[in-house]
């Protein structure tokens, strides 16, 4: 087993559940860059067991000689909102402050190849475009801190097996084995599947993501310059001098980036018809598109959603 991509910003942190993943991450870099790794644990409050992954994390950095900063935070999910991402974007914003109040310059996580494949496989069920295909990317920012996935070419099985090998103690975490779970039953059903079917699945659906990764950076670029000529808010005329496709693509980056909302494939559409049909001044436009509104105003679009409770 081997950590991939350049060295982090170091001093870094490991996101450590306790769990295989995580810990063989944890070891990993503490024998590569000695000194200069901490961990930090979130404790989300969401199941009986938490306390007791504490306490382990507790035990093995004490073992291990590693700082240890255990987080707890509160990922009860919104109205409308998934358990999943609530606990994901609870965890992302609480390890980047934490991070930053260490004086660390990254956090590194332990998402591996077979994460990676669940994350496309997802994706696909969804019909999601070229950033979902896109998958888990090895870096990114976030909340003002570098993150990191060292393991996204290692195998769960590798991962267990050297652990094993190394005779070093995990935890298993009871939701892993829970089929509510969308993500737990493409691990249990589907992954067997394609490993019969398709041996070398994980490298080709990683070079797939890479792929679709780098499509959508050149959409990204191209939104960019659109953008910029349509201004922003866009004028409606500007963004009918251009071919649908390209309206499709400014107006996706322009209420991602600005406004953080996700368009539905239908409301875009709808966005779209109206925007053909906005031939005279008289023309109103007012489409809902995720927590919000489309209008038009004057000679342009505009985005407004109802005030954070």
């Amino acid at each position: 087993m081997h950590l991939a991509g350049s060295m982090p910003a170091l001093p870094a942190a490991v996101a450590f559940s306790g769990g295989a993943d995580s810990t063989a991450l944890l070891v990993q870099c503490v024998r590569a860059w000695p000194g200069q790794v901490h961990a930090i644990h979130v404790h989300h409050g969401l199941q009986a067991a938490a306390d007791g992954f504490v306490r382990h994390c507790e035990r093995m950095c004490a073992l291990w000689d590693v700082p240890l900063h255990v987080e707890h935070v509160d990922a009860r999910h919104a109205p409308g909102e998934s358990p999943e991402d609530a606990a994901r974007n609870a965890r992302y914003a609480t390890l980047a402050a934490s991070a930053r109040g260490a004086g660390l310059a990254s956090v590194l996580l332990a998402q591996h190849a077979d994460d990676q494949v669940e994350t496309i496989l997802l994706a696909l069920s969804r019909g999601a475009g070229l950033p979902g295909l896109a998958a888990m990317p090895r870096s990114f920012e976030r909340h003002g801190m570098r993150f990191e996935r060292p393991l996204l070419d290692v195998h769960a099985q590798e991962i267990r097996d050297w652990l094993r090998s190394e005779g070093i103690d995990y935890v298993e975490d009871p939701t892993n084995t829970d089929t509510a779970f969308t993500r737990n039953r493409i691990r249990r059903d589907l992954l067997p599947a394609l490993a019969t079917a398709f041996p070398q699945f994980r490298e080709t659906f990683a070079r797939s993501a890479r792929h679709a990764a780098q499509a959508n950076g050149l959409l990204t670029a191209l939104a960019q310059e659109d953008l910029a000529r349509a201004g922003s808010p866009p004028a409606i005329d500007a963004l009918r001098s251009l071919a649908r496709a390209r309206q499709a693509n400014l107006l996706r980056h322009w209420l991602r980036q600005s406004h953080g909302a996700a368009p539905s494939t239908a409301q875009l559409e709808e966005l779209l018809d109206q925007v053909e049909a906005c031939s005279t001044r008289g023309h109103a436009i007012r489409i809902k598109v995720a927590k919000g509104f489309v209008e038009r105003t004057g000679a342009h679009l505009s985005f407004t959603a109802p005030p954070v409770a």
